[in-house]
């Protein structure tokens, strides 16, 4: 007498909450289905040519499966249940994934009062945990929202699904798309800044432009050399071997980013404490935040070792996060970016 195996099965507003760096997907729709639309992470094995793919389908990792509607993903599930597998079938099947998503309420955003690059690095940030298909609204104050976020969907390949400025607020609705443009995979994107001078608004101008470009994705270099250095110097003294002239450039150089000057109408550090509290009354990130945050999302932060022998400024003065490099190491990340910055 044949057993009757009972599958599991999964709703596919359940399916999204799932982590899917640690499940397999198996997506058994036709090899173009897929191409057009799928699933980021997914395994494409065609229904048919399931049989002579058996052995890639992990049985030490949950499973899940789904087919255009569910019909092929139900059969494929109690096959594998019955081999031992730990399989889940998506109910409905990829047609009732997408239908779930483009109903499903927007998660909120609220970017209000947020100053360049906070409301772009803000959505970033909510997006990339996001599965494809879904969608955020965004509610934001700033007047340069509206072009800076029609811009990054450009960029990123997500889709802009409304964007609206009213008088007092402006609304976007973004889907998250999972392939980017072509001309954004075929070239390289990266961003390299070079910064040599010193000054605090110089560097902050840097850093909030490092920080967007962060935010749409882009892989990010700042080179410090020479004036530049004093930016990444710890604001405490660290005790370190120097010789007389080394010692004379320490005392006569800012240490840290709370010692920057302006380069214009810095007024012996008055108009540094001024800008840093108009930045504070405007909402603006100080630059000691615009750097943990570049720092957080993988902005590159490289110290011209060259630069440092010159000046007398040791790896241990330098704060956490910082490695050491010279020209080539310049010159690689120069290469594999579309915009190189002389700060």
């Amino acid at each position: 007498m044949s057993t009757t195996i009972k599958i599991k099965n999964i709703l596919p507003e359940d399916f999204i909450k799932l982590d899917f760096s640690k499940v397999f997907i198996l997506d058994l729709r036709e090899e173009d289905e897929a191409l057009i639309s799928g699933i980021r992470g997914a395994v494409n094995i065609p229904f048919p040519k399931l049989a002579d793919h058996l052995n890639e389908i992990p049985k030490n990792t949950p499973v899940y499966v789904f087919c255009r509607v569910g019909g092929w993903s139900q059969e494929v599930t109690e096959m594998l249940t019955e081999r031992g597998y730990d399989a889940y079938n998506l109910l409905g099947g990829f047609n009732a994934y997408k239908d779930y998503l483009a109903n499903a309420a927007p998660i909120t955003v609220d970017a209000k009062d947020l100053k360049c690059p906070g409301p772009i690095v803000k959505v970033a940030d909510v997006i990339r945990n996001l599965v494809d298909g879904q969608k955020v609204y965004v509610e934001a104050t700033e007047d340069a929202f509206a072009s800076d976020i029609a811009v990054w969907c450009q960029q990123t390949g997500n889709h802009l699904e409304k964007l609206e400025v009213k008088p007092n607020v402006i609304e976007a609705i973004i889907e998250k798309r999972a392939k980017p443009p072509a001309s954004v995979t075929e070239l390289p994107n990266g961003k390299t800044f070079v910064v040599f001078s010193g000054d605090l608004d110089k560097t902050i101008a840097a850093f909030i432009m490092a920080n967007g470009a962060a935010a749409m994705g882009r892989e990010v270099t700042i080179f410090f050399t020479f004036w530049g250095l004093n930016i990444l110097r710890r604001p405490k003294k660290v005790k370190t071997k120097k010789n007389l002239i080394e010692r004379m450039f320490g005392l006569m150089m800012p240490r840290g980013t709370k010692k920057l000057g302006l380069s214009r109408m810095n007024m012996w550090g008055a108009g540094a404490k001024m800008i840093r509290a108009v930045m504070k009354s405007k909402g603006v990130f100080s630059l000691e935040e615009l750097i943990q945050n570049a720092i957080d999302h993988g902005v590159r932060l490289v110290a011209c070792q060259m630069s440092m022998e010159i000046m007398g400024i040791k790896a241990e003065e330098l704060i956490d996060g910082v490695e050491l490099g010279g020209v080539a190491t310049f010159l690689g990340s120069g290469e594999q970016s579309d915009m190189s910055l002389f700060i």
